[in-house]
């Protein structure tokens, strides 16, 4: 798989799937709302296949292109620029640091159709979102282990969707294809297979600083296709979105708070 990976957004989520890339083999570009040289100590440790661009020339560049940056700035990615290409959307919802977005609350629509909406030109696949990024790293298997997990895909183009699958195989993981954008709920924040699944004694009932300390240091725990399978099609639309704790994925809705 010779490709090229772009990065819109390289934060945790970003710059751990860009490490992931790197170690299969990929090139990556990354940006930043930043600028390319406040990227030049990450673009260093990843080596000879990274650099860094603007968000339009990462873009550009880019046979796919995550976007990672928080929900309330999906309106500033590069519509332009990314038309023709296919998007990773591996943003969430939250509330009470993106503000209530009456649509989503309503159940109208999920965030990655109103992606999709505004990436008119472009083929939006959700996926690699609902694994926090301290076991994304390290959960990821090559594909004969019997360790490997599954993590959930949406989208409307079935050609989009088999170009991010075969993406996410070669970064370390088997796919659950949950459908359409518009049947991307059953994967979001606070749905069984959010988060939770994959840690192990996952942290319920302890405070804030006891949540952040053993989520540093849980260790992963695989979720087969199969029992991928049974979380998604236990799934029970309710409320979206989720409460926010820099630092820790917690997975919670607001009424699971």
């Amino acid at each position: 798989m010779s490709q090229t990976i772009a990065f819109i957004g390289s934060g945790e989520i970003g710059s751990t799937l860009a490490r992931l890339s790197v170690a299969a083999g990929l090139n990556v570009v990354m940006s930043n709302s930043r600028g390319p040289e406040s990227l030049a100590d990450l673009v260093a440790e990843l080596g000879d296949r990274a650099s860094a661009a603007t968000a339009a020339d990462a873009a550009r560049d880019g046979d796919l292109v995550v976007v990672s940056v928080p929900f309330h700035l999906h309106g500033s990615l590069p519509a332009d620029a990314l038309a023709g290409k296919i998007v990773i959307d591996t943003m969430n919802y939250y509330p009470m640091r993106d503000s209530r977005v009456e649509e989503l609350d309503r159940g109208e629509l999920t965030s990655s159709e109103l992606i999709q909406r505004h990436l008119a030109d472009s083929t939006v696949v959700k996926a690699l979102h609902n694994l926090d990024y301290v076991r994304l790293y390290t959960a990821s298997r090559p594909a004969e282990s019997p360790e490997r997990s599954a993590l959930p895909v949406a989208g409307d183009d079935p050609a989009a969707k088999a170009e991010v699958i075969r993406y996410m195989d070669t970064i370390g993981y088997d796919t659950v294809d949950v459908g359409s954008l518009a049947n991307s709920w059953r994967q979001e924040l606070g749905t069984p297979s959010y988060v939770k699944p994959y840690v192990a004694g996952y942290g319920d009932g302890l405070s804030r600083e006891e949540a952040r300390r053993w989520f540093r240091e849980a260790p992963n725990t695989p979720v087969p296709v199969n029992t991928l399978k049974e979380l998604i099609d236990s799934t029970a639309r309710g409320p979206v979105g989720g409460i926010f704790i820099p630092g820790y994925a917690n997975g919670l809705r607001a009424d699971q708070s």
